[in-house]
């Protein structure tokens, strides 16, 4: 098999590439015009990327003046061509597909006078482009005193209804235990659905004070489906260690579905055993998923 290329290249050209040979333009070619030697498939390894296959082979010098490589494109239907100097060792080809399985290579060397070499065929697979996902929409979950609990409450202010009443001002909030003895930290505020969750975003509101100590600086989000065997989905750090500001998570996708959910709290300001908050409140995430590896081609 020989590529029907009608251009020359110099020999200083990195890379280039076009969507069929008769568009390239035409190049002085300076160098040897001793016969090209093939590029050995034993040179040639490959990486599967997502959405992508890292072609690298090992370049001998003198051996050839530039290289040529085509492909079919499944996506574009259409081949490909690329171009490439003797000195180019590697090429990254970009949106590429695991669904289409193997990919065939041809690798063509040619010298100084544009002859040809033996056409190297090389197979590579891609690895499976990511999917992308969208938040559409997070729909408020209501919640009852009942639902709410916590390891170490305070006996004066850990007032349960103080976090879902919707006020966040400075006399409504929820603290955990300051009083002697105290607990170390983690502290955590736990949500007992009557109902099967998975996509979600949560959201708080620090508490409205002057002191600074106690805001929640780093946490957890933790989900279960047994309340007894527990997940972190995500750790949450730099968390605001000021008055009255709102902190909300992008969506979370743990892939399972849970009954029971936990801001667990591990660090809060001046390193204190104890944390308050001022509000807490609960979405479930409506989330649009585009798999480049699924979705139709037509």
């Amino acid at each position: 098999m020989k590529l029907n290329f009608k251009y020359i290249i110099a020999a200083g050209l990195l890379v280039c590439m076009a969507g069929c040979d008769d568009k390239l333009e035409t190049f002085e070619v300076v160098g040897s015009t001793a016969a090209p030697v093939a590029i050995a498939p034993s040179t040639v390894s490959s990486q599967a990327l997502p959405g992508q296959i890292n072609l690298s082979w090992e370049p001998v010098e003198g051996a050839y003046e530039y290289l040529k490589i085509k492909y079919y494109d499944p996506l574009q239907k259409k081949e490909i061509y690329l171009v490439a100097s003797n000195g180019t060792s590697e090429l990254l080809i970009d949106n590429t597909r695991a669904r289409f399985g193997d990919y065939s290579f041809f690798f063509q060397t040619f010298n100084a006078a544009n002859q040809g070499s033996a056409v190297t065929e090389i197979k590579a697979a891609s690895g499976a482009a990511p999917a992308v996902y969208t938040e559409v929409s997070r729909t408020k979950v209501n919640l009852t005193v009942e639902q709410l609990s916590c390891n170490y409450p305070d006996a004066s202010e850990g007032i349960f209804k103080y976090l879902i009443d919707g006020d966040t001002g400075s006399s409504s909030f929820f603290h955990t235990n300051w009083h002697s003895p105290q607990a170390p930290l983690p502290h955590y505020i736990q949500i007992d659905f009557n109902e099967e969750h998975e996509n979600f975003a949560f959201e708080y509101y620090t508490r409205d004070t002057s002191n600074s100590d106690g805001y929640p600086t780093s946490a957890e989000l933790q989900i279960s489906n047994d309340g007894t065997n527990w997940e972190t989905v995500s750790a949450l750090s730099g968390l605001p260690a000021v008055r009255k500001t709102r902190y909300a998570t992008e969506f979370m996708m743990p892939g399972k579905k849970f009954k029971h959910f936990r801001f667990n709290v591990t660090t809060s300001s001046q390193s204190k055993n104890y944390f308050h908050i001022g509000e807490i409140v609960f979405y479930d995430a409506k989330v649009d998923i585009y798999d480049p590896e699924t979705v139709s081609l037509d």
